[in-house]
C-alpha cells in the first residue's frame, strides 16, 4: 500500500512544475486524476521525442512526469465540461493547478471561488511570482524566475565581463524546487484539514523557492552582512574550485580552506610547488595568480587519475573530489543499485526504460512506479462513471 493511498487529486497543470508535484504523490500511492485540454498538455510535445509514435505520446519529458496518473481530456471552453470539472473537483482532497491567475478565474477557481464551491478542498496555485502580482509577470519562465531570485550572481562562478549570466544547471532546476514545494505543502495542509475539515488555499511563487535555497554569499546579502551590488565580481568565491579532466573523464575539485589544503597535499604526495603557499591561503590569501598556480598543477596531477578511484581516495582525506557522472555513471553506482533507485518500467509511447525513483525510501510504503504516463484522455470514461458514486472525498 501507497503511503498516501486514499487520497483524490485533480492536476490541472500543464507544466513541468505542476506536473512533478502531481507526480511526487502519484508515486507515493496519491490518486492523480489529470486534466487535459483535447490536444494534451503542452509537456506532450517536450522534446526528446522518443520511441515509434511520436506526437503527443512519444516525449520522454512526459512520461517521467506523469507516472502512476489518469487522464481525462476536457473542453474547457464549453461551460458543460467546466461543469464536469467542478463535479471532479468536488470529489477531490486537493488541486494542483499551475497557470496564471487569469485563467484560474475564467473557471471560477479565484481564491474566492474555491472557498465558497469547494470548502473542503485544498487547492494549491504555482505561479512564477505569486498571486496578485501585474499580468505583465505572469508569463514569465523559469530563466526570469531563476535569475530575479539572486541565483543569477553565481553563473559563471567567476563572473566573465563580457558574457551574459547563464541559466540554471540542470534542464528544469526551478520547475522541480517549486514542485517540491508545493508537494510539501499540499501534505502539510492535507494533515491540517483532517482537524478541521477545511480546505485552504495554498499560493506558491517559485521566485520565493528559489530565494528559500539561497547559498552563503546570497544569504548574507539578505542579512545585511554582505553590501549589495550589482558587480557580480563582487561574489565571486575567489577559489580553485571547478571540473578538471582525467584519465577517463572529469572531476569537480571544492576548495576553500586548510583541512581542503592539507587533504590535497597528501592526495598528491606532498610536492614541492605546495610548500610555497601558507596552508591557511585558501581562507585568507587567496589571489588570482595563486589559484592559476594551483590549478595548472593539479591538472597535470589529476590528468593521469582514474575519476572514481581519485574522488574515493580525496573523500577519505576530507578533500571534497567527485566524479562528473554520465547517465551510465549513475546507472551503475553501487549506491543506486543497492537502494533501487530506479526502475524499469513500460510505457506505450516511449516503450520499455529505467526510470529514476525518489531520492529518499519509506521502509513500509515506498514510492511505486505501478503505471507508465497514461494516454491522452484514457480514463475518461472511467472517472466520469465513477463521479455518479462519489458522495464526498476518502
Amino acid at each position: 500500500m501507497g503511503a498516501l493511498k486514499g487520497l483524490r487529486i485533480v492536476e490541472l497543470a500543464e507544466g513541468v512544475t505542476g506536473e512533478y508535484c502531481g507526480k511526487l504523490l502519484a508515486d507515493f500511492g496519491a490518486e492523480i486524476i489529470k486534466i487535459e485540454a483535447p490536444k494534451g498538455s503542452p509537456t506532450r510535445r517536450m522534446a526528446p521525442i522518443v520511441g515509434d509514435e511520436g506526437g503527443c505520446e512519444g516525449s520522454a519529458i512526459f512520461a517521467y512526469l506523469n507516472t502512476n496518473k489518469k487522464s481525462v481530456d476536457l473542453d474547457l471552453s464549453r461551460p458543460e465540461d467546466v461543469e464536469t470539472l467542478h463535479a471532479i473537483i468536488a470529489g477531490a482532497d486537493a488541486v494542483i493547478d499551475d497557470h496564471d491567475e487569469g485563467w484560474a478565474a475564467s473557471l471560477g477557481l479565484a481564491p474566492d471561488d474555491v472557498e465558497r464551491r469547494h470548502p473542503s478542498v485544498v487547492f494549491c496555485a504555482i505561479t512564477p511570482y505569486g498571486q496578485g502580482t501585474p499580468p505583465e509577470w505572469r508569463r514569465s519562465k523559469s530563466l526570469n524566475v531563476f535569475h530575479s531570485s539572486g541565483w543569477g550572481y553565481h553563473t559563471p562562478t567567476e563572473a566573465e565581463e563580457d558574457k551574459p549570466p547563464l541559466n540554471a544547471a540542470g534542464r528544469f532546476l526551478v520547475d522541480y524546487e517549486g514542485g517540491l514545494d508545493a508537494a510539501l505543502c499540499i501534505l502539510s495542509t492535507l494533515f491540517w484539514r483532517r482537524r478541521t475539515g477545511k480546505g485552504q488555499f495554498i499560493d506558491i511563487s517559485q521566485k520565493e523557492v528559489l530565494i528559500s535555497r539561497a547559498d552563503t554569499v546570497l544569504g548574507r546579502m539578505m542579512a545585511g552582512e554582505v553590501h549589495s551590488s550589482r558587480d557580480r565580481r563582487a561574489y565571486d568565491m575567489q577559489g580553485p574550485s571547478s571540473i578538471f579532466a582525467c584519465a577517463d573523464g572529469y572531476v569537480f575539485l571544492y576548495a576553500i580552506n586548510r583541512r581542503h589544503w592539507n587533504g590535497l597535499r597528501k592526495l598528491m604526495d606532498n610536492p614541492a610547488w605546495m610548500d610555497e603557499l601558507d596552508e591557511n591561503w585558501l581562507e585568507f590569501e587567496v589571489t588570482r595568480e595563486r589559484i592559476a598556480t594551483m590549478r595548472r598543477h593539479f591538472a597535470e596531477w589529476v590528468i593521469h587519475e582514474t575519476k572514481d578511484d581519485v574522488a574515493e581516495r580525496a573523500q577519505r582525506l576530507d578533500l571534497p573530489i567527485v566524479p562528473v557522472n554520465d547517465a551510465s555513471d549513475v546507472h551503475r553506482s553501487p549506491q543506486f543499485q543497492y537502494r533501487e533507485y530506479f526502475q524499469l518500467l513500460n510505457h506505450a509511447g516511449t516503450g520499455e526504460a529505467l526510470y529514476p525513483t525518489v531520492p529518499y525510501k519509506l521502509s513500509a510504503t515506498p514510492a511505486r512506479l505501478l503505471t507508465g504516463a497514461p494516454r491522452l484522455g484514457e480514463h475518461k470514461a472511467e472517472v466520469l462513471d465513477a463521479l455518479r458514486a462519489v458522495a464526498s472525498p476518502a
